[in-house]
């Protein structure tokens, strides 16, 4: 297996794993094919997103122990969709990235530009 690389083009680097969060739940935001949503965008999450997440559908409050999830809460850092990051950013409630911990499968969706004005 090859090592996943970020929007940077660097070695892909941890996101979070406390919570647990990735496509994998190996702490990074990894994808395969079977990664429908392209869980890809390291997101420091914000109460906008969380509330944004929701108003989509997308519950990230309420914990799933069924799933292992825990619920987020402002601060965490959570491997998010591609898409659901860009029609956030569309509306004007883009929350920070982590370019480092930023898979480059984002870049097949969110322009590197964009990426870089909510980088930290």
């Amino acid at each position: 297996m090859h090592e996943s690389v970020n929007v940077n083009g660097t070695e892909l680097q941890p996101c979070s794993t406390d919570p647990m969060t990735g496509w994998f739940r190996d702490g990074c935001c990894n994808t395969d094919a079977s990664d429908r949503g392209s869980h890809v965008v390291c997101c420091i999450v914000t109460d906008d997103f969380l509330q944004f997440a929701r108003s989509k559908g997308n519950d990230l409050i309420t914990p799933a122990p069924q799933f292992n999830f825990p619920g987020l809460k402002a601060g965490d850092r959570w491997c998010v969709c591609a898409q659901t990051w860009l029609d956030a950013a569309n509306e004007g409630v883009a929350w920070p990235v982590s370019l480092d911990c930023t898979h480059e499968e984002a870049l097949a969706v969110i322009p590197i530009d964009l990426l870089e004005a909510h980088g930290e």
